[in-house]
């Protein structure tokens, strides 16, 4: 398979009715049309030389047509359900918000952010106080229950302050909300979210599980506070770098590829209704492991 060589990055799009379909078709386009780029964490041998092949990268535009369908889950995402159904807490009720580390302690080794924290507590030195920040998703909801067809709705991470040198800085980096009514009157909430840097096999279909969840429930939001029905548009999912790590190209040959090519559709997904009893027994197991995390911190007096 001949790979782009003329210097510039691939530009792919993929589409699909459920995010299952999208992400599938996103890495089926990558594999084909990706570009063989190096990366600043490929392995080297004792002579300098890489050990690990390139991974393979291009700019993705993914389209989920009907974000809430079914079959929403996609089984060849490298994880079990617990750990979708853990991302999802993190992201959408902050459970692990408390892990991140006190700027002002250089001994802290604790995490750089979450995703919910800077969406929620969005903090800048000099205007914001510890523990407080500005709730962007709160000011969606209420800028877009009041002007629907507005273009400001939107959240954002990068905190160019520090992130620019921080060891680990968020890769996502926006959310943008917009309403437009259907033909039957009824308004339907459109999302785009922009990744600057995506590990497209072992991150992406958690990020966008935890995105669509986060969807509904901010239409569910919009709709109580303008006291009407608000469904779910389409969801676009922009990446700047969507990329497979060159160590992790052969598990995605022989883990994703391989059962696409061997298994229906049907049998290569599950829908929310399949996987709830799996997320109903992880959910103690998950205040478990937060719990028992919180106390080995304390002993560490952070």
């Amino acid at each position: 398979m001949a790979r782009p060589t003329d210097g510039s990055i691939p530009v792919l799009t993929a589409r699909g009715r459920s995010l299952a379909e999208a992400w599938e078709n996103s890495l089926l386009a990558l594999d084909e049309g990706g570009a063989e780029v190096r990366t600043e964490y490929d392995a080297k041998d004792d002579r300098g030389e890489f050990a690990d092949p390139p991974s393979l990268d291009a700019t993705m535009v993914m389209v989920v047509e009907d974000p809430s369908s079914e079959p929403l889950i996609h089984r060849a995402f490298p994880g079990g359900l617990e750990d979708l159904e853990e991302y999802r807490q993190e992201v959408l009720d902050g459970i692990k918000d408390h892990w991140v580390r006190d700027p002002d302690d250089p001994e802290d080794q604790r995490w750089e952010y979450t995703y919910h924290e800077r969406l929620v507590r969005y903090r800048v030195p000099g205007m914001h106080e510890k523990g407080e920040g500005v709730d962007q998703l709160a000011k969606v909801v209420e800028k877009l229950s009041q002007s629907p067809f507005t273009r400001r709705a939107q959240a954002v991470t990068w905190q160019p302050w520090c992130d620019p040198d921080c060891y680990d800085p968020p890769c996502l980096q926006s959310f943008w909300f917009r309403i437009l009514p259907g033909a039957d009157g009824v308004w339907r909430l459109n999302m785009n979210v922009r990744f600057r840097s995506r590990d497209a096999f072992d991150a992406a279909f958690m990020n966008c599980f935890a995105f669509v969840n986060l969807m509904e429930r901010t239409a569910r939001e919009i709709g109580e506070k303008a006291g009407r029905e608000v469904r779910l548009g389409r969801y676009v999912d922009m990446s700047d770098s969507y990329h497979i790590y060159g160590r992790r190209r052969e598990a995605f040959e022989c883990g994703f590829l391989r059962q696409v090519g061997s298994r229906s559709f049907e049998d290569r997904t599950w829908s929310r209704e399949d996987a709830e009893e799996f997320f109903a027994m992880a959910r103690p197991q998950i205040a478990e492991k937060v719990k028992s995390k919180d106390a080995e911190d304390r002993q560490r007096g952070l």
